[in-house]
């Protein structure tokens, strides 16, 4: 071997070890997204790190200023971890927060002035009983009367009467200004944060408004009006129909347009005239998809563009979705045909980018899709991104039924918490739905009353896990409405 074979030879050993990381890297941060993905998980790391912060930021305002009592810390602590523990819950409203813990320490207040006015803790050590009586009675009267019951109320009120470091008055005060601070963050987090969890934790919903959709044929109108649909749901959406060439040779009239042709697989995009192609039969194919898109632009109200390529549909499908910068890919679905479409299913699963494939129903001729079916297994990418395209497609006058299925009761109540907390991402007239069946048995009784079903890929799961349990759309056989399967890409 001499120098340069062995030179070579390490750089490929340098590029295998660096390929290998860099696979370690992104399995990694998908899986640390993925458990961030978990509502509860997420909720748990903004109490571990995001509470202690803001106790910190009033320990610091009550060592400068006197007028914050540190007494008030206890109650504030808990009240603070019923407010981030449970965000869409009954005692998560910050008005309601600073009212409780405010009242409750005003009827402390009144209950310590009160047994003073009246001479009644002469003979009393410590704390007097009718103080403590009056204190808690007041506030659950009060609170109960106002609807603003909550445990920490409770906690300020006793602990009016035990204020030494400052005046009673004062610590009513403290508590007001600090539960407003307290209030006032936990309303910015949720908003600015936990409502918007689902624009910084899964891609497809951020993203997955440029969509490519390779048509074998025109028969395929169906698919490119469901993507069109998908698309023309946010404002930047776009829709590119990619149609192959039916010629391998040049089709390009280089010499009418005076410029080279630098892609040797693009035959027609939007920067090219049809009076350049040569070939009479591509031009046939391109002003057809022509047709197809002035259609999707008028119906959908989304820009459509078409290109033209030859080569193998696979790579020619994943060449052309980075070229025109798309984040989708759409394509047809049909799993026991041995043609094109199912290479195309199979390759587009694994390509670098979220993808759909849609089977339409074969009495089905619809267009629009108003009642949606989206079938959820777990929490995560697959599930999200579902739901964002199913209400996408239904609109403000369809409806959306996110629904999990279980295999025993128990599991009746998790899964139902697991869904609220899916649906609490989205907008749109959705429902929730727990049944106890197979879910491929669900989809088959239930399908015919919706529109359009929605599964997901099960690429999240391991291959040991899909080869005992196969995927959702593997079991199910043909239905007499449409079928959409989408993979979020790892």
């Amino acid at each position: 071997m001499d120098l340069s074979q062995h030179w070579h030879s390490v750089l490929d050993g340098f590029l295998r070890i660096r390929r290998r990381i860099k696979r370690i890297e992104r399995t990694e941060t998908a899986s640390v997204k993925q458990w961030l993905g978990h509502t509860d998980n997420l909720i748990h790391l903004s109490i571990v790190f995001f509470i202690p912060l803001l106790i910190g930021l009033l320990t610091l305002l009550s060592n400068r200023w006197e007028i914050i009592s540190f007494l008030l810390f206890p109650p504030l602590a808990s009240g603070t971890y019923t407010l981030f523990s449970d965000p869409e819950g009954q005692y998560a409203n910050p008005v309601r927060f600073i009212l409780s813990l405010s009242v409750g320490a005003g009827c402390g207040f009144v209950a310590a002035a009160s047994v003073e006015w009246l001479s009644l803790e002469s003979n009393v050590v410590g704390i007097n009983p009718l103080g403590a009586v009056s204190a808690v009675f007041l506030t659950g009267l009060i609170t109960w009367i106002a609807k603003i019951e909550a445990p920490s109320a409770f906690a300020t009120a006793l602990l009016t009467l035990a204020t030494e470091r400052v005046e009673p008055l004062t610590y009513v005060a403290s508590i007001i200004i600090c539960s407003l601070i307290i209030g006032g963050a936990f309303t910015i987090w949720r908003h600015e944060f936990y409502e918007e969890r689902a624009q910084y934790l899964y891609k497809t919903v951020k993203a997955d408004d440029h969509i490519l959709v390779p048509l074998q044929e025109l028969a395929d109108e169906r698919l490119a009006f469901f993507a069109g649909r998908i698309a023309g749901a946010h404002e930047a959406g776009k829709l590119v129909l990619l149609r192959p060439a039916s010629s391998s040779s040049d089709l390009i009239d280089t010499t009418a347009s005076g410029t080279d042709n630098q892609s040797s697989d693009i035959v027609f995009d939007s920067e090219t005239s049809i009076d350049d192609i040569a070939d009479p039969a591509t031009k046939t194919v391109v002003k057809e998809t022509e047709r197809l898109a002035n259609q999707i632009r008028t119906k959908a109200g989304v820009p459509c563009d078409v290109v033209v390529a030859r080569g193998e549909m696979l790579s020619t499908t994943v060449q052309t979705a980075q070229q025109t910068n798309c984040d989708l890919v759409t394509g047809s679905y049909a799993e026991e045909e041995a043609d094109d479409y199912s290479s195309l299913t199979r390759g587009i699963f694994n390509a670098p980018i979220d993808s759909i494939v849609f089977r339409g129903g074969e009495k089905n001729e619809r267009t629009q899709w108003r009642r949606i079916l989206v079938m959820v297994a777990r929490r995560g990418e697959n599930a999200h991104g579902m739901i964002d395209f199913a209400t996408r497609l239904a609109g403000s006058h369809g409806t959306v039924s996110v629904t999990s299925c279980i295999l025993d009761e128990v599991e009746r109540r998790p899964t139902e918490r697991q869904l609220e907390q899916l649906v609490e991402t989205a907008s749109g007239n959705i429902e929730t739905r727990v049944a106890r069946s197979d879910p491929a048995d669900f989809v088959h009784a239930n399908a015919e009353t919706y529109d359009l079903v929605f599964v997901g890929s099960s690429r999240d799961r391991s291959g040991a896990s899909r080869f005992i349990s196969p995927p959702t759309f593997h079991q199910i056989k043909q239905v007499d409405t449409d079928l959409a399967i989408f993979n979020a890409s790892m």
